[in-house]
């Protein structure tokens, strides 16, 4: 007979197995490494201010409240709402935000107020996340009500009187004095969306079942609808002029239909797809041209005073640093880089902290995607494991694309590197991204939690049953 101890209900931990409810093995490993991260993040930000100013910050106490305030209150939440949560994403992200922070208040204080006030309200929506996303099912259940906001949120900017224009990019939307980016939110609500259609349609989708002559061939009506929804939201993104997000959907796309499916000839017909849109669209859109042109040659005389003159000097900036780095306060790349806090972040930790900073980051990153794909991998259904895998390819593609685009192997694109560069729509997005990760990942640990302790409970019955037997 099943007690609340150990039956398994939506309603709450409380009807989860005792030492579920006592585990506390992962939060204990959370707690430590936040306070590690967030005692490297006051000590980055007093070495800069030295560096800069030749003293210590003023504010230094109320700053280190204030890291490990957000740190300690991300943590109990942690601990009421996802307990058997993964321990290493938080901490991750806060060395991420941290660093980030410190190099815009380098260069930027005003937009490190923003940036501070924007990753309040990114915690704040990840607890909120967490709060309303109980069961990563809720989700798959409102997959259409969530494509709608998504095409709405997309099509936002596009308004008249509503839209703003940024730099070439129709991105923007102002509502009163908040200017904010729709197309964050609706990224992550597309991700929802394809694992929700993918995980339904999986088996049409990989499985040939129409014959041509004598050959089985995969029945394509099923793909049809997502392609047609894939496309409209290509156009709108292409109508507002950003090579960034339409390459990060464009890949998180064929990232999960591969591996709902786990056929390489998508791969294969996707990348040509790919090469041919590419070379099409840098012919008909003009900021894409310029891009393309400046990426292939940045020292033209066309370009090297205005838009090459970016990464050339972010290029300078690096060179400058070397592999241990010029120094946090030490360097001058914000005299000269422009958009240095955005685009060109990543460039001001290659010249701070040199090669060695660079490369942490890019550690950090690895091991938030290893961390991503690891919970996708023991996620309880298809559509848990694709969504958990869609969100880190996000992530995972977004912080390539930009930084490869400052080390010029791909054209740079503008947007934002993940919980680093300054802009308050992809926190906040980011955050809600990661809670819905660690939704996932406490549910896998549920489960498996559930059935090792069903497991030692019929070891301990079958073993009384025995002793009871024996005369």
């Amino acid at each position: 007979m099943e007690t609340p101890e150990t039956q398994s209900s939506d309603k709450g931990e409380r009807f989860l197995p005792r030492f579920v409810r006592g585990s506390k093995a992962p939060r204990r490993i959370e707690f430590w490494l936040l306070v590690f991260t967030s005692s490297l993040t006051l000590a980055f930000y007093v070495l800069a201010n030295i560096g800069a100013k030749g003293r210590i910050p003023p504010h230094v106490f109320g700053f280190l409240a204030l890291i490990l305030g957000l740190a300690m209150m991300v943590h109990l939440v942690n601990r009421w709402l996802v307990p058997l949560g993964n321990p290493a994403l938080l901490p991750i992200v806060s060395f991420l935000n941290g660093l980030g922070y410190v190099i815009i208040v380098r260069w930027n204080p005003t937009r490190a107020q923003l940036q501070a006030s924007w990753t309040a309200i990114g915690v704040i929506g990840y607890v909120i996340t967490l709060l309303l996303v109980r069961r990563s099912r809720d989700l798959d259940r409102y997959r259409y009500f969530l494509l709608i906001i998504a095409v709405a949120l997309l099509l936002a900017p596009l308004l008249p009187g509503l839209g703003h224009t940024v730099n070439g990019a129709r991105l923007w939307i102002g509502l009163g004095p908040i200017r904010f980016q729709p197309i964050e939110i609706a990224k992550l609500l597309l991700v929802v969306f394809f694992a929700s259609y993918f995980s339904d349609k999986k088996e049409v989708l990989s499985i040939p079942s129409v014959r041509i002559g004598d050959r089985l061939v995969i029945d394509p009506r099923p793909l049809m609808p997502i392609l047609l929804m894939w496309g409209l939201a290509m156009a709108i993104i292409g109508s507002e002029n950003d090579i960034g997000f339409a390459m990060l959907l464009f890949t998180f796309f064929l990232a999960m239909l591969w591996l709902a499916t786990g056929r390489r000839r998508y791969l294969v017909g996707g990348a040509a797809l790919f090469a041919v849109g590419a070379f099409v669209v840098a012919q008909l859109f003009h900021q894409v041209h310029v891009r393309v042109s400046i990426w292939l040659d940045p020292w033209s005389p066309q370009w090297v005073n205005n838009q090459g003159a970016q990464l050339v000097q972010g290029w300078y900036a690096m060179a400058n640093g070397g592999v241990g780095g010029t120094g946090l306060g030490l360097g001058h790349s914000g005299q000269w880089v422009p958009e240095i806090t955005s685009d060109m972040i990543f460039s001001a930790i290659g010249e701070e902290l040199g090669l060695i900073g660079a490369a942490c980051v890019v550690l950090a990153f690895a091991l938030f995607i290893g961390s991503g794909f690891r919970i996708a991998q023991s996620a309880r259904s298809d559509f848990a494991r694709l969504t958990a895998a869609g969100l880190t390819t996000v992530v995972g593609f977004q912080a390539f694309f930009i930084m490869a685009g400052v080390l010029r192997i791909l054209p740079l694109t503008g947007i934002t590197l993940p919980f680093v560069a300054y802009g308050g729509s992809s926190l906040v997005a980011n955050y809600i991204l990661v809670a819905v990760l660690m939704r996932i990942s406490n549910e896998s640990a549920e489960t498996n939690a559930r059935k090792a302790y069903s497991s030692t409970s019929s070891s301990k019955a079958s073993a009384t049953s025995t002793g009871a037997l024996t005369p």
